[in-house]
């Protein structure tokens, strides 16, 4: 099964021959070796580039094991570049390289060489990893499958999709298992040998279970503000376990610079100025995030949340969490200042949407509810709800889209609609 993955595919055809390392960064098993050894390469062949000037190394092989020594690879490199015309090196794990940030330098100052990188331990993965270059890397990241690349190779309708998709999540692997079974014990043992193991390596965590039990913690509460403090109380009061704010928050680093987490920041829109703490956490793929927890608490409500989060990433938005200052006087005339949330707002060079994930709006009352927000917000850039069952884009009397999450996710100028 071949899952065309145009999105990166043409990103990365846009650095082509630019003077940096392409580094492409992205949790495990989301299809960076596929992109670049397979679609990356099939397109060099398709532009006319000979197969002798594409240097290929997985560093993760057997017969590839002796040139993770530089002293050999090197050599082995520059002995392959035989003429002046362009030469295209890609590495494969090449974290497993050692003093990989020096022979990768080395070999950017070739006139001649364009070169791409992929890794995937924790190290690699790290997102600091382009301070590594000095200047000279560019960074691709990826995610796992979208709804809509999952759709193009799914054999059924988007409801029944869907409903896979909230499951398993989109890790390519997983789309390509034919049973649940299969699924479900190919996601937890990536999580549990891989994911796990890779952290508590790079970190050397000595109570593995603290940071297991944090995972459980931020998997059954996805979509949820939250921070250190409030995560010790929950240790505390729960686990009857002491840890402190300051292993909580490193471990929290750890887990998204992993990329299995991401953190949404609050900002107050009023006010405009971003508001430290509490933060949201959603999960990379919403698959392994239902692995860590067996497959229980599966709210639609919130996956729908978190999808639609990491939908918003995939099309270049930065992402926070808007609140928005209210004030109103109770049965008694007492004036009492309330915070409204607005669930996301996105931002991407001049453009900003205010977007409002909402499962089911039965009613009016729950549209009055939705739409609350975008009243108190004095500026014009649009805004939207999106709910689950919609049966196509319709704007309210004040001007606020409303669209189902199918519209929103398959098609990706859905918010230009």
């Amino acid at each position: 099964m071949e899952i065309k993955r145009d999105l990166y595919l043409n990103k990365l055809i846009s650095k082509k021959h630019n003077g940096l390392i392409k580094v492409i960064t992205g949790i495990r098993r989301c299809g960076k070796s596929f992109l670049l050894f397979t679609l990356f390469r099939n397109h060099l062949l398709e532009q006319g580039v000979k197969e002798s000037h594409i240097i290929e190394m997985a560093f993760d092989t057997f017969e590839n094991k002796k040139y993770r020594n530089p002293e050999l690879m090197y050599p082995h490199i520059k002995e392959q570049i035989s003429d002046d015309n362009m030469y295209y090196i890609l590495l494969d794990e090449v974290q497993l390289l050692e003093d990989f940030e020096s022979v990768l330098n080395s070999l950017i100052r070739m006139k001649n060489v364009d070169v791409y990188v992929t890794g995937s331990n924790a190290k690699f993965l790290s997102k600091d990893i382009i301070t590594e270059f000095r200047g000279r890397g560019d960074e691709l990241h990826m995610s796992p499958l979208s709804f809509s690349e999952f759709m193009s190779v799914y054999d059924g309708n988007k409801y029944d999709g869907w409903n896979e998709y909230i499951l398993y999540g989109g890790l390519p692997p997983v789309v390509s298992l034919s049973t649940d079974e299969q699924k479900i014990e190919f996601l937890k043992n990536l999580f549990a040998e891989t994911y796990i193991n890779d952290i508590t390596g790079r970190h050397k965590i000595k109570n593995k279970s603290e940071l297991e039990e944090l995972l459980n913690i931020l998997s059954s509460g996805i979509g949820s503000l939250t921070n250190p403090r409030k995560l010790a109380d929950t240790f505390r009061s729960v686990k009857q376990v002491s840890i402190s704010q300051a292993t909580l928050k490193n471990y929290i680093e750890y887990l998204s610079d992993a990329f299995l987490i991401s953190a949404a920041s609050r900002y107050d829109i009023r006010g405009k100025k971003y508001i430290n703490s509490p933060l949201k956490y959603y999960f990379t793929d919403i698959g392994l995030r239902n692995a860590r927890i067996n497959f229980r608490q599966i709210e639609e409500t919130h996956t729908m949340e978190n999808i639609i989060y990491n939908e918003l990433l995939i099309r270049g938005f930065n992402v926070d969490v808007g609140v928005v200052p209210f004030s109103q006087r109770d049965k008694t005339g007492k004036q009492t200042r309330r915070q409204l949330e607005v669930d996301f707002v996105c931002n991407k060079g001049s453009k900003r949407y205010y977007i409002q994930s909402a499962f089911a709006i039965p009613d009016q009352k729950k549209m009055n509810q939705e739409q609350r927000p975008f009243f108190c917000i004095d500026d014009s850039f649009k805004k939207i709800i999106i709910a689950k069952d919609v049966p196509a884009p319709w704007y309210t009397e004040k001007g606020i889209l409303v669209m189902g999450i199918y519209d929103f996710l398959l098609n990706s100028h859905s918010l230009n609609e």
